[in-house]
């Protein structure tokens, strides 16, 4: 893995944000800069894709999926037996079918996918591929990993059950790892049906602070 750098930017201490899910402006797109700020507590998206405005967020209530409560149905279990994983095989295709199968993936624009292009080439951005019986990349999921955290960006599936498939797999990695925090940004209501809760913000920095410790 790259080591990092310092930071050319300086996000405001959590004692100074404020009592919104959007914390910050501005900034860059740097991998240095990115990696800072998840360490912090922060990702990005546009606050304004328009005009390409960056924002930075941490939601006031955070998704998180605790590893031993991910709901496998029987469903999921009998499509994982129809589906192969890999991880990192496949990260640029990843992220760009996660931009453009769904609608909510509309922000994650080439310059996004270019910067955890880079994350990728340098350790700290993982994918995970699915892949149906006849070699087609049907679904997947990328994040961010530092230490035992690993921030989960996006998913997609172009069949039955793939992306969830996909989530079988990282969270079997993770435990397998010693991992102990997996980051989902919201908990939307796909998610909470697969065991995302919410914490609060203050909690949610507590556990990221032992995760992220060597």
């Amino acid at each position: 893995m790259t080591s990092l750098g310092e930071s050319r930017w300086n996000f405001p201490p959590s004692s100074e944000w404020p009592d919104d899910d959007l914390v910050a402006l501005g900034g860059d797109l740097d991998p240095t800069t990115i990696v800072h700020a998840y360490m912090q507590g922060l990702f990005p998206m546009y606050a304004d894709k328009k005009h390409r405005t960056l924002g930075w967020w941490s939601p006031q209530q955070r998704g998180v999926l605790p590893l031993n409560n991910l709901r496998v149905t029987r469903s999921m279990r009998q499509s994982a037996r129809k589906y192969s994983c890999t991880v990192n095989q496949a990260f640029t295709e990843v992220m760009t079918l996660c931009s453009t199968v769904h609608s909510d993936g509309n922000w994650i624009t080439a310059d996004f996918i270019a910067a955890y292009t880079e994350l990728h080439r340098m350790g700290f951005a993982h994918s995970v591929e699915v892949w149906d019986s006849s070699s087609t990349l049907v679904g997947g999921l990328y994040g961010l990993r530092v230490n035992r955290f690993f921030a989960g960006e996006s998913m997609f599936h172009t069949a039955t059950d793939a992306s969830k498939v996909a989530l079988m797999y990282l969270v079997e990695i993770m435990q397998a790892a010693g991992m102990s925090l997996l980051d989902t940004q919201w908990r939307t209501d796909h998610l909470q049906t697969l065991g995302v809760v919410e914490v609060a913000r203050a909690t949610y920095l507590q556990m990221l602070a032992g995760a992220i410790a060597p």
